[in-house]
C-alpha cells in the first residue's frame, strides 16, 4: 500500500496509508491530517486540499489541469511551482512516498 507523507509547516510528519486509487485529500481527510479540509469533498472547486508538492515527486505528480490552475490562484495560501490539489492528485504505486508540505491556512 502506497504511503503519503504530509509535513505540517512546524515539521511535523505524519506518514498515512493511501489506497491506489484513492486521493491526496481522501487520504487526508480520512486519516485527520490537520490542515488538509476539502470543503468541496473532491470535486475541484475549492481550495483547501492545497499542498505543496516536494520537488522529488513534482514530475510523477504532473502539473494541474486548467480548472485546478484557475482554483489554486484564489488559494488562501500562495502559490508555489509545485502546488497542487491534493484532491487531483490520484495515488499509485509510482508515488508511494510522496512528500507533500501543508499550508498552514486553508480557508
Amino acid at each position: 500500500m502506497p504511503k503519503v507523507v504530509y509535513v505540517s509547516t512546524e515539521g511535523d510528519e505524519r506518514v498515512v496509508d493511501a489506497a491506489v486509487g484513492e486521493t491526496v485529500m481522501s487520504a487526508a481527510v480520512r486519516s485527520g491530517v490537520p490542515g488538509i479540509v476539502g470543503e468541496c469533498g473532491g470535486n475541484n472547486s475549492c481550495a483547501t486540499c492545497h499542498v505543496w508538492v516536494r520537488s522529488g515527486f513534482a514530475d510523477r505528480v504532473g502539473g494541474p489541469g486548467d480548472l485546478e490552475d484557475d482554483l489554486l490562484d484564489l488559494g488562501a495560501e500562495d502559490r508555489r511551482a509545485t502546488s497542487r490539489l491534493g484532491c487531483q492528485i490520484k495515488i499509485d504505486d509510482d508515488l508511494d512516498g510522496l512528500v507533500v508540505d501543508v499550508p498552514p491556512t486553508q480557508a
